[in-house]
C-alpha cells in the first residue's frame, strides 16, 4: 500500500497596511512580536503573527546592553535585514533608534534606509505631539509609519527610569493628545507601552487607527511582547507585563552541560555522528602515512 501523498503547506500571505489599519474595525486582535534575528522571525513566520517588529530593545536582549540607546541605524539595519530573510511572508515593522529622527532630513534619510537596505514594509519612531511633524514628513514622503507612546525608552532618562506612564489624570490626557497627533499626522498604528489599562482602552476607543499594547492591559487592538521575553530566552529581569510561554534559557543550559558532560568523558562524539571511510582507503593511507614519516 502506497504511502498517502502529502501536500506542502499553502504560502502565508503578508498581512497589508490596509488590513492592519482595518483591524480596528474588523475587530481582529494583531499580534505583534519582537524578533531580532534571523532564527525567531522564521519562528515568528511558521507560528502566524501578524507583525514583526524589528525592536531596538535588541541593543539590550542581541547586543547585552543595558538599555535601547546604544542601538544605531548600522545595527538596526543588519537586523532588519536577517529578520526580512527569516520572515519573507510577514509584515515588518522597522523600530528608528534613538536620535535617528530628531530633525526631518535625518528621520527621511533613515526611514528610507530601513525600507530600501532593511527591507521593512513600514517605519515606527517614538514620540507624539512633538514629533507629529516628523511622522507627518515620513508619511508625507510614502513611508508607512507608525508611533509609540506613554513610555518610550529613547526618553527615559527624562522620566527618571522605567516607570508606568498615565497614572494621573494630567498625565493621561497628555498621552490622550500624543494619540490625536499620531492619527492626524497620517500614522496607521500606535503602540501604548507601560499605561495603566483603563487608560489605554478608554483612548484606544477614541481613535479611529488600531492601537496595540505592551504593558497596556486587554482593552488594546493588538499586543505585542518582545520573542526572547516570553520564551525565556532573555533572562535579565522580567517585566510586569511579560508572561512566560517557554522557557527556553532552562532547555538550553541543561542541553549544553549535557554536551560539556559528554565530551568530557568521551561519549560524544560517537560512531553514529561521526564519518567513516572504507577499510581500503584507510589502509591505502597508513601506508602512505608510514613511507611519510619512516
Amino acid at each position: 500500500m502506497s504511502a498517502p501523498e502529502t501536500q506542502a503547506a499553502p504560502e502565508r500571505k503578508k498581512r497589508s497596511i490596509t488590513e492592519i489599519r482595518d483591524s480596528k474595525k474588523t475587530g481582529e486582535k494583531m499580534v505583534y512580536m519582537s524578533v531580532p534575528d534571523y532564527t525567531s522571525a522564521c519562528w515568528a513566520e511558521k507560528a502566524g503573527v501578524d507583525v514583526a517588529v524589528v525592536g531596538d530593545s535588541l541593543a539590550m536582549v542581541a547586543h547585552g546592553h543595558s538599555n535601547t540607546i546604544p542601538a544605531t541605524m548600522d545595527m538596526m539595519t543588519m537586523h532588519c535585514e536577517a529578520v526580512r530573510r527569516g520572515a519573507p511572508n510577514t509584515f515588518v515593522l522597522g523600530c528608528m533608534p534613538y536620535q535617528s529622527y530628531h530633525t526631518v532630513d535625518l528621520a527621511l534619510k533613515n526611514a528610507t534606509r530601513m525600507m530600501q537596505e532593511g527591507g521593512c514594509d513600514a517605519v515606527k519612531p517614538q514620540g507624539g505631539k512633538s514629533q507629529a511633524h516628523i511622522l507627518k514628513a515620513l508619511i508625507d514622503a510614502g513611508i508607512p509609519t507608525a508611533s509609540h507612546i506613554g513610555l518610550t525608552p529613547h526618553t527615559v532618562a527624562m522620566f527618571g527610569g522605567f516607570k508606568v506612564q498615565g497614572r494621573t489624570a494630567e498625565a493621561a490626557m497628555k498621552i490622550l493628545d500624543d494619540a490625536l497627533a499620531i492619527q492626524e499626522a497620517g500614522c496607521f498604528m500606535l503602540e501604548f507601552e507601560a499605561v495603566p489599562d483603563r487608560i489605554a482602552e478608554l483612548i484606544s476607543k477614541q481613535l479611529e487607527i488600531p492601537t496595540i499594547g505592551i504593558g497596556a492591559g486587554p482593552g488594546t487592538d493588538g499586543q505585542i511582547l518582545l520573542c526572547y521575553d516570553l520564551l525565556g530566552v532573555f533572562t535579565d529581569f522580567k517585566p510586569k507585563f511579560t508572561k512566560r510561554f517557554a522557557n527556553l534559557t532552562e532547555v538550553a543550559v541543561t542541553g549544553i552541560e549535557q554536551y560539556v558532560r559528554e565530551v568530557k568523558e568521551g561519549v560524544f562524539p560517537d560512531k553514529d555522528h561521526s564519518y567513516t571511510v572504507k577499510d581500503a582507503t584507510y589502509e591505502e593511507f597508513v601506508q602512505r602515512v608510514s613511507e611519510r614519516f619512516n
